[in-house]
């Protein structure tokens, strides 16, 4: 097994996936290094290379507004009638979740405030 300088000596970032599951299983074998530590120092390096290449090839979408709304609702057991207050109006939150409305600027601002769903989530629609 390599030395902990020469996989350090090593180090480049990622282009395939065999180079990405090689520094999966170096980072399988350093999660339990001890605080300051170099096999710690190098778990930071390895992590870093492979948060990188993980935001380039398994970037994940932001989720779908009404979608989001959905599943707050199921997560907090809310009714279509509970959702009235952040709309307007019951047709309102028919119209939104049906998706024959758009969420407006106001509605944003009141899910946001009062659901907790990201504002950035909300204004993807």
């Amino acid at each position: 097994m390599k030395t902990i300088h020469q996989i350090k000596s090593e180090l480049k970032p990622i282009h395939s996936d065999a180079e990405y599951r090689d520094y999966l299983k170096v980072i399988d074998s350093l999660v339990d290094s001890d605080e300051n530590s170099p096999e710690e120092e190098l778990l930071e390096l390895i992590s870093i290379l492979v948060e990188d290449y993980e935001s380039v090839h398994f970037a994940i979408e932001p989720p779908d507004p009404v979608e989001a709304i959905k599943l707050k609702m199921e997560e907090n057991g809310l009714k279509r009638k509970d959702l009235v207050d952040y709309f307007g109006s019951p047709s309102r939150v028919s119209e939104v979740l049906n998706r024959k409305r758009p969420l407006t600027l106001e509605m944003i601002r009141r899910i946001h405030k009062g659901l907790g769903i990201s504002a950035a989530t909300l204004l993807a629609s």
